[in-house]
């Protein structure tokens, strides 16, 4: 019997109860130890102006095996972020890289999209010809699956888009929270949100889903808004990229020139960020972002908090502890939600007994490395890059 979103949604959350958990220690890059020489990743996506440079960014990155792109509704609809995907594969000539269709829309919700930042198109309006490369035929949650299994825990998922495939792939096989290597995720904020006061864009598109994620066990970064709001693309970035004589540059250049004359046309000083990029970029080299352990949880139910991501760490507030007494009240923290009404007789339901960090969150950057690192892969030839990568 088919199951329904609501019903999906309901046994893939409660399903968590018996999961296991994990310390964000074993769960995300870490400047001590960074990704092994090639590591597989499955890049989940909604191009977007940002995500198609984040896409040409990894895919000329020789230290990344790209298993394949999997495409979600975000930032313009499925029938166009799916195309934008496939026309990245095709401007980086890496149509040998698996390109699938993924969820229409969220969980249980409708579908909000942001082409008030992205365009009509999802690229600024800059105009690429129609792709002739072809999805694969499996869903995005069924190539996932697959792969994992294929490899497992090898890969590591990176999430610049809602998290809706990537709960759809838990639900489908429970044994995949174990089985992937760890999940870099553009998307959620420990200070406000773009969308709402409160919620970052991709969370906010399908909470559900981003919840599913954060209690499934899966080793997570957040990559947020509070460190991509400090990569701001300039002029003197897309010059860099203009040129450039590449193919990849001449289109990066493209995209970038026309966002960020339509971000001046909606009447911002400046941007666009490049949010999607620096979660690429906090995989290749953690060293570029500090992190912080936080037990992050989903705001669902709330009308005007929805999306919103919420960090409890006993090292947050104004007031410092001793390092020893930090460690203390991690045992002792004890995570609580929402405080009972008058009408209701129960006591204010505590989350967690203790603090478990389930996410290393990004809480500062280095804005000029990550875009040395962004425009100069841009920027090189394929013969510069396997230079490099073999110096």
């Amino acid at each position: 019997m088919a199951m329904t979103r609501r019903e999906f949604v309901a046994g893939s959350t409660g399903a968590f109860a018996a999961s296991r958990l994990i310390t964000a220690s074993a769960a995300s890059p870490d400047p001590s130890n960074p990704a092994p020489h090639r590591s597989r990743v499955i890049i989940d996506t909604d191009p977007g102006v940002d995500d198609a440079l984040a896409l040409l960014l990894a895919m000329r990155s020789p230290e990344l095996i790209i298993e394949g792109l999997t495409a979600v509704a975000g930032n313009v609809p499925l029938d166009l972020t799916l195309p934008n995907a496939l026309r990245m594969v095709e401007l980086a000539g890496r149509t040998d890289i698996p390109v699938a269709a993924g969820a229409g829309r969220p969980l249980v919700r409708q579908l909000v999209t942001a082409t008030y930042a992205h365009g009509e198109n999802g690229l600024g309006g800059a105009f690429f010809p129609e792709p002739k490369a072809k999805p694969t035929a499996q869903s995005a949650a069924e190539f996932i699956r697959d792969a994992t299994r294929k490899h497992p825990g090898e890969i590591t998922l990176i999430t610049i888009g809602p998290l809706t495939n990537i709960a759809m792939a838990c639900t489908l096989d429970h044994e995949l929270p174990r089985m992937v290597r760890g999940l870099v995720m553009m998307g959620g904020s420990l200070s406000g949100g773009n969308i709402t006061p409160a919620a970052e864009f991709n969370v906010y598109v399908d909470p559900e889903a981003a919840r599913i994620v954060f209690q499934s066990g899966i080793p997570i970064s957040m990559v947020g808004l509070d460190v991509t709001r400090q990569t701001t693309l300039t002029d003197q970035h897309v010059r860099t990229l203009e040129a450039a004589q590449n193919p990849v540059s001449q289109g990066a250049g493209k995209i970038a020139r026309n966002a960020i004359k339509h971000t001046r046309e909606q009447g911002f000083l400046v941007g666009p960020n490049m949010h999607d990029s620096l979660a690429v970029a906090a995989f290749l080299d953690p060293s570029l972002l500090e992190w912080k352990d936080y037990y992050v949880d989903v705001e669902t139910t709330g009308e005007l908090t929805a999306g919103e991501t919420l960090g409890y760490s006993p090292a947050a507030g104004d007031l410092r502890r001793t390092p020893e007494m930090e460690k203390q009240a991690a045992l002792t923290m004890v995570i609580r939600g929402s405080a009972p009404t008058l009408a209701t007789m129960k006591t204010s339901p505590v989350v967690r007994n203790s603090f478990v960090p389930n996410a290393r969150v990004a809480v500062g950057v280095d804005s000029a490395r990550f875009f040395d690192l962004l425009i100069g892969r841009l920027s090189e030839t394929t013969k510069q890059l396997a230079r490099d990568w073999r110096d």
